[in-house]
Order: structure tokens, then C-alpha cells, then sequence
């Protein structure tokens, strides 16, 4: 047998060592090794034995190195995919990410260095053992000796590395065993006892006969599995009221069989009730049709659902995943936030039962991986998630639904920093899938292209049962100060509030920041208590009487006396979600007030449990930051408050406007959803501002052609890209030495690469407006590009800052390089 040659990305951090390595593949091998299997390789200098992840397989090699073996392989079927490899490789060059970063995206949940395959023993007939030859009966022998499951590192080990994938295989193929995967966490694989009848008995009269009519339990056993065929040990035990000891005597005499069977851990709540399906109003039909009229015709497209808020998207992506089904193709259906993932799954899990697997981080590794392994082994059709979900391994995917894509939660902050719309684009073009992305409010970027004509736009312009979208004021502060009101609510959202409860309806009151006060002040001097990590304001947090870092998450007491001036004038000032709770309940001391933020949700299930406490109209008022301002679903919520319009507005970064208009309409949303009319109050120190106006009306396409022309008389994005390169460091004077240093050796090379003409524009280094944060000193170099430029301009970054060609000392240095983030702060 000829040998081969394997590509091998190894598990390591260094970017030294960050590229695929060629291994020769011996002909013992040859056969068994599989582009996306973990192999064992021999690594460095000292031959240190490593695992990695096989990403190519290559019949010759060019190179003049002498090659090291690949020493053994340790899956039995290869853990990713092609497409998931070739979209790791093209995340890897596309977002400037390290290979094994890009590669872990697409792996199964947590540590791929501890994934386990386990083998195990199926019931063996006579007949089919006896054609077995001895090295397969000696397979069987061994795990029927180890209680019928054994991991396949263990049993090669146990057969003295006889054993080949390939005898596995020929064991699977005649149905003596199965293989299952496993991630080494502290959490175990569920087992269940199960028990079944061991000889398939033709009628009663025989399991009479076989048992004898004086054993009255057993028969009456027997007589039950005889019905109901499979069934946990615990139930028959309760089902016929029978003791263990009966149960193990049916075993010995060879009557029955009791086997461990695993029991998937499943995030999904067993008793959401069924979500039926609602007849299409004409708009909604109008959408679903064109969508399916190209799939029909096998048209790659992507289509942009621009739908005010309650037009009824959801409905939409169900019928759509529903054909999908019926063609035996899967659906990936993204939503933005893990708090909007409970009622999708509901609206999901209650059409399609099990056929749903949901992915996001709030799940244990143990959930995760199960989630993963059942999609993977095409248990279900539809992946419901957040963001990661992007990446579930479905085999045949026919359909992506990305739900409110305006979201910046979309962009990952940790390598690689992928765009999931990007994602998401390519993996429809490696399947030939359709895309759809929805939102009442598109991203500039989006709607952009949705014009030059890249996204096929639709519209839903009404709401579902013609309902009206909510009437919304917008209040100006200055005024309410002028008058004497110095409280959080101006007088009309107060009065608002209180017919709200009279009327027995609820409201929801909007913050976009966590905490008490947002900052701690001395009146005296005006020194402001900052994180001594980071140069920001440190947010105090009433219930555990603590200054928070929102950065680095350090935690202090607060100071009684100002330690500049010694002076007791240390004052709270400005708010946060946890201060409106507490003036809240001071104003409605009968109201059920409950906070939805960070600090409220971070035990598993409590989205949840706030969600559905809200959906049972258990909660009057409900407070919160942007969870709430997406996509929930509350028919009796009448009335929707935003406290302070300005917080994201007044952020130094181009998209505060669109962030803005975006958030004050899906606010605004929430409201007036079921048979009643909404209202929305709106406060602001700056209503005469354009988005807010804008936002008033509801208008998205006068807000876009406003935005538009200023992006592009900036500009800015979607006329440009913008690249961020952060230095960073704990020694400030060596970050400015060094930032200084590789701005000029970036420029050199854009010169010698002729390509320093053809870059709009490139400022820095300055100081990040963020400029300290967990201790290190950030620096911040930011270039604009056109897209025909960008990949020469991301090869020069590379070269510069990643591969460090020109030899610089970066000691205590590193680098931070984000493409198009979502934010320059």
C-alpha cells in the first residue's frame, strides 16, 4: 500500500508553531487515518508525543525535510467534517486568527484533547458469533468482560495494539457494536438501566411454558415486557410492583436482559406544550413564498427580512424550517441573546418536539457536548442558539435564520473574531443554502447591501392582526429638572406606571447599564473612585455593598472617606438598573417588582425562571438591560419606559446613532404586543437628536439615508473596513516605545508593498479610549480600507505584528487585531 502524506495543526498555543505540519502516514495507517481524525504525532526536538487534528491528506510531498511518522490514530471516525475544515482554515486567514483558535470553534465543546470514543457490546447471536474469526472474538471477549463498554484507547492497549479501526468498523457493519463519543469532564455519562425480554417469544402461551404458571411475578413480568417491549428498571419495578431480587432471578435463568443505556442530558424542558401553527397573513405569505420559490428552483440566495417588530418573522422561520424537514435537509436558527433562547426553543421544541437541539454557553460542558454529539449523529434536524451555534455539524443543511442581525452580540470578541453573518454566508455557499437574516431594525451594513442587491429585501410592514406598533413619547429631561423633578421618572412615566398597575397590566422599564450608581465621587475635590486595573469609573452595587469593575470584574469596598482629601463628602451619582430597582419599589411598594441584568442571571435557569414568572403575569414591573429589549414575546405588557435614551448615545464610537435608533425602537417592541395598545415613554437630555426624532416615528429608511450619507462622507463602514490593532502592556512607556516602533515599520512596508496609497487613511498610535484594563496599557492603531485592498493590507498586518518578520523584542507585548469590530473603544 502506497503511503500518504497528512497535514496536522497540533495543539499549542505558540504562533511559532501555529501551522499545519506534514506527517508521513505508513502503510499500516494509510487506511485508517481521515482528514478531521485526532492523531498521536511526535512533536519538536525531544519528540514529545502531542495530539492534533489531521486537516488535509495529500498522496505526495514536495518538501526536502525528512518526515516524522504519524505515530497513532485515536478516533474511529473523524470528529469534524470537511466543510467545517475548509471553514476553519478560511476563518483562520479571513479574521487573522490562530489555526488551533479557528479550529476549536468548530470542535466538539470543551478541551478536543478530551474526547473520548467509547465501544459498546450490542447483543451477540450464536450464529453471528461463530463467523467471527479469533481476533474479533477476542474484541468481544474483552469488553463483555468489562460490562459491555470500553474506551477504544483502553482496548487497544487491552489487545496489545492488534486491534485496527478497521475491525471496529467490520464489528459495527454486522451490528455487534456501537461507538459513542464522550467528553472527559468532571461530569459522567448518564447511564439508565433498561430491561428487555432475551428470547423473542411467538405468543403468551409460549413465555408460560418457558416460565412456569406457579411463578406468578415473573410471569406477570414477563407478560408486561411481552407489551411493552424495552423498559427502564425503575419503571417496571414501579409498573408491576416487583422487588430487585425477582428482577435478577429473571437474569440468571436467562429470561431477560438488563443493559445500561445512556441517557442524553438535555437542556430542553420536558413539558413545554405544543406551539401550533398559525395561518400566514398575506404579507407573511408573500415572504414565505418567494423564499421557497428559490429553493424550489435550487437557487443559492439571501434574503434580508426587514419586518417591524410583531410582524410575525418567528412564524415565518418555522414554516420555512418545516419544508426544510420535509426535504431532509436541517436548519440552524440563530437568535442574539441566551435570554431569548428559552422562548425560541419553546416556539421550536413545541412544533417540532425532539427533532430540536439548542447550543449556547449557559449550558454545562456535559449538555453541550451531548447537544453537539446528537446533531452530529443526525439525531435532530434544527439547531436553536446563540451565536457558537453557527457552527453545529449538520451533514446536509439547507437553511440559516439569523433573527434580529442588527445585534452586535453576533461579533466575537475572543479569537477567531469571526462576523457570524459572514459565518454564516459561507456555509450556506458550501452547501448551497439559503440565508435569512431578519430585523426591524438592519444594520447600515446590511440594509446597504440589501440595495446594491447581495440580500434579496422583503418586507413585513404590519404587525400581525393589524395590531398598532405602540404610540411613543419622548420626554425631555431639562425640562422635567426645571420643574423641580430630580427623580429617575419624569412625572408622566410615574403616572404611567401607576395606571398600568391599576389596569392590572405590565411594564417593562429599560437601562442599558447594571448596578447601583455608576460612579462613586467625592464633592469635595472630585475625585472619582477608578479600578486600579482599569482606567474606568468602578459601578457600585447596593446588595453586596461593592465597587465593581465591569472590565476585569474587581471588587472593592467602597471608601467612607475621599482618600485624596480626606473629606466626607463621597457621594453616589448617576444610575444603574439595580438604583431603579430600588426607587421602584420605594414608588410601588404593592407592585411585584423583578430585575432582569448580568448580576440577576448568572445561575442557570434563571433567565428562565424571570421569563416564564412574566409570561404567567407573576411579575408587574420588570426592569432590565438589553436582554429585555429583544425579541420577548409578552401579551399583557402595555407600557415599555426608557429610562435613559442618551447611555448610548453618547459613546465615542460612529455606530452610537444606529445603536440608539436600534434600541429605542426594539424597546418600544416589547410593548402592546396582544390585545391591547402600547405606549412608550422615551427620556432623553437630547431629544432634538436625529435618531431619537426618527425613532419616534418608527422611521428605519429616513433614519438609514440620514446615516448612510454621513458613513460615507466619513467614511465608514459599509463604504470602507476598519482595522484596529491594540498594543498592549503592563509597562506604559514600553507599550508607547513599541506601538511607535511597529506603526513605523507597518508604514515602511505598506511602502515597499506599494499599498500605502490605496489605504484611506491609518491614525494612531494613540491611547485607547478604553485605556487601561486588567492592568495592561492599551494602545490603539486604527486603519480604514477599501475591500479590494484588504487582503494585500491583512498579509502586511500578518507579516508586521503576527509573524514579527522584522525580528522586533516584544517582550511584555502583545497584540489585539480585530477586523471591522464592533466597537473602537
Amino acid at each position: 500500500m502506497n503511503k500518504k502524506f497528512a497535514q496536522v495543526i497540533i495543539d499549542n498555543k505558540s504562533s511559532s508553531t501555529d501551522k499545519p505540519y506534514t506527517y508521513l502516514i505508513d502503510s499500516d495507517l494509510v487506511e485508517l487515518v481521515e482528514e478531521g481524525m485526532r492523531v498521536l504525532v511526535p512533536f519538536g526536538l525531544g519528540n514529545r508525543v502531542v495530539k492534533g487534528i489531521v486537516i488535509k491528506i495529500e498522496e505526495n510531498y514536495f518538501g526536502s525535510h525528512k518526515l516524522k511518522k504519524i505515530i497513532d490514530v485515536i478516533d474511529d471516525k473523524p470528529l469534524i467534517s470537511k466543510d467545517l475544515i475548509d471553514l476553519s482554515i478560511w476563518m483562520s486567514e479571513k479574521y487573522l486568527s490562530p489555526y488551533i483558535d479557528a479550529f476549536k470553534a468548530v470542535l466538539p465543546p470543551g478541551d478536543f484533547k478530551e474526547v473520548k470514543t467509547n465501544i459498546l457490546l450490542e447483543e451477540v447471536h450464536d450464529d453471528i458469533y461463530n463467523t467471527l474469526d479469533t481476533l474479533e472474538k477476542s474484541v468481544v471477549t474483552i469488553i463483555h468482560n468489562n460490562k459491555g463498554k470500553i474506551e477504544l484507547g483502553e482496548l487497544k492497549e487491552q489487545m496489545n495494539n492488534r486491534l485496527t479501526n478497521k475491525i471496529i468498523r467490520q464489528l459495527e457493519s454486522k451490528g455487534i457494536l456501537t461507538t459513542s463519543m464522550e467528553i472527559q469532564t468532571s461530569i459522567e455519562p448518564k447511564y439508565e438501566k433498561y430491561v428487555y425480554l432475551k428470547n423473542r417469544f411467538n405468543s403468551r402461551e409460549e413465555l408460560n411454558q418457558k416460565i412456569g404458571k406457579r411463578s406468578y411475578k415473573q410471569l406477570e413480568i414477563a407478560e408486561f415486557l411481552f407489551d411493552k417491549g424495552e423498559i427502564p428498571l425503575k419503571e417496571l419495578m414501579m409498573e408491576v410492583n416487583s422487588s430487585i431480587s425477582t428482577i435478577k432471578s429473571m437474569e440468571k435463568k436467562g429470561l431477560i436482559q438488563i443493559v445500561n443505556r445512556e441517557i442524553f442530558r438535555s437542556p430542553i424542558k420536558e413539558d413545554i406544550s405544543p406551539y401550533k401553527k398559525h395561518e400566514l397573513t398575506l404579507e407573511q405569505r408573500n415572504c414565505f413564498d418567494t423564499i421557497m420559490d428559490h429553493i424550489n428552483r435550487n437557487q443559492s440566495s439571501k434574503f434580508l427580512i426587514h419586518g417591524v417588530t410583531g410582524s410575525g418573522k418567528t412564524e415565518i422561520y418555522l414554516q420555512l424550517v418545516e419544508e426544510m424537514i420535509n426535504k431532509g435537509k436541517e436548519s440552524i436558527v440563530l437568535v442574539p441573546e441566551i435570554s431569548l433562547t428559552p422562548q425560541t426553543v419553546q416556539r421550536f421544541v413545541g412544533r417540532f418536539g425532539d427533532r430540536v437541539a439548542v447550543l449556547h454557553s449557559k449550558l454545562s460542558y456535559g449538555e453541550r457536548f451531548d447537544q453537539w454529539r446528537k446533531i452530529r449523529e443526525g439525531k435532530v434536524k434544527i439547531a436553536v442558539g446563540a451565536r457558537s451555534a453557527v457552527f453545529a455539524p449538520f451533514s446536509n443543511l439547507g437553511l440559516i435564520v439569523i433573527d434580529e442581525e442588527h445585534e452586535s452580540t453576533y461579533k466575537s470578541s475572543m479569537n477567531p473574531k469571526y462576523d457570524t453573518l459572514q459565518v454564516a454566508e459561507k456555509r450556506c455557499d458550501q452547501f448551497g443554502s439559503t440565508l435569512v437574516i431578519a430585523s426591524a431594525t438592519p444594520s447600515v451594513e446590511s440594509y446597504y447591501r440589501s440595495i446594491k442587491g447581495e440580500y434579496k429585501l422583503l418586507n413585513l410592514k404590519k404587525r400581525i392582526m393589524n395590531r398598532e406598533l405602540p404610540f411613543v413619547k419622548i420626554i425631555d429631561m431639562r425640562e422635567e429638572l426645571n420643574s423641580g423633578n430630580k427623580s429617575i421618572f419624569s412625572k408622566e412615566l410615574y403616572e404611567a406606571i401607576e395606571e398600568n398597575l391599576k389596569d392590572n397590566k405590565q411594564t417593562i422599564l429599560f437601562l442599558n447599564r447594571r448596578g447601583h450608581s455608576t460612579f462613586v465621587s467625592c464633592r469635595q475635590c472630585g475625585y472619582v473612585v477608578k479600578c486600579n486595573k482599569c482606567s474606568i469609573s468602578m459601578t457600585y452595587h447596593l446588595k453586596e455593598n461593592r465597587l465593581k469593575c465591569h472590565y476585569c470584574g474587581l471588587a472593592i469596598s467602597p471608601p467612607n472617606i475621599c482618600p485624596v482629601c480626606k473629606s466626607k463628602y463621597i457621594k453616589y451619582f448617576g444610575i444603574g438598573t439595580e438604583k431603579v430597582e430600588e426607587f421602584t419599589k420605594r414608588l410601588f411598594p404593592n407592585a411585584v417588582v423583578k430585575r432582569m441584568d448580568l448580576d440577576t442571571t448568572s445561575k442557570k435557569g434563571s433567565y428562565e425562571s424571570i421569563l416564564n414568572n412574566m409570561k404567567e403575569e407573576k411579575i408587574d414591573i420588570l426592569i432590565g438591560t438589553q436582554m429585555v429589549a429583544k425579541g420577548l414575546d409578552f401579551k399583557n405588557v402595555t407600557l415599555v419606559g426608557i429610562i435613559a435614551a442618551d447611555t448610548s448615545l453618547n459613546l465615542p464610537d460612529f455606530r452610537s446613532p444606529e445603536r440608539t435608533f436600534q434600541l429605542i425602537t426594539q424597546v418600544a417592541g416589547r410593548a402592546g404586543r396582544g390585545d391591547f395598545e402600547g405606549k412608550v415613554i422615551v427620556q432623553t437630555y437630547n431629544p432634538e437628536h436625529y435618531s431619537i426624532q426618527l425613532a419616534q416615528e418608527y422611521n428605519y429608511l429616513a433614519f438609514y439615508n440620514k446615516e448612510v450619507l454621513i458613513r460615507k462622507e466619513f467614511n465608514y463602514p459599509p463604504f470602507t473596513n476598519i482595522i484596529s490593532i491594540i498594543i498592549y502592556g503592563e509597562d506604559v512607556k514600553r507599550v508607547i516605545i513599541k506601538s511607535k516602533e511597529f506603526y513605523k515599520i507597518l508604514i515602511n512596508n505598506l511602502k515597499q508593498i506599494n499599498l500605502i496609497d490605496f489605504v484611506d487613511n491609518i491614525i494612531g498610535p494613540f491611547p485607547a479610549p478604553l485605556e487601561r484594563i486588567k492592568n495592561n496599557y492599551r494602545y490603539q492603531i486604527i486603519i480604514k480600507c477599501k475591500n479590494e485592498y484588504l487582503d494585500k493590507l491583512k498579509t502586511a498586518i500578518e507579516w508586521v505584528f503576527i509573524y514579527n518578520r522584522y525580528k522586533v523584542d516584544v517582550t511584555g507585548i502583545k497584540f489585539n487585531i480585530d477586523i471591522n469590530p464592533n466597537s473602537i473603544l
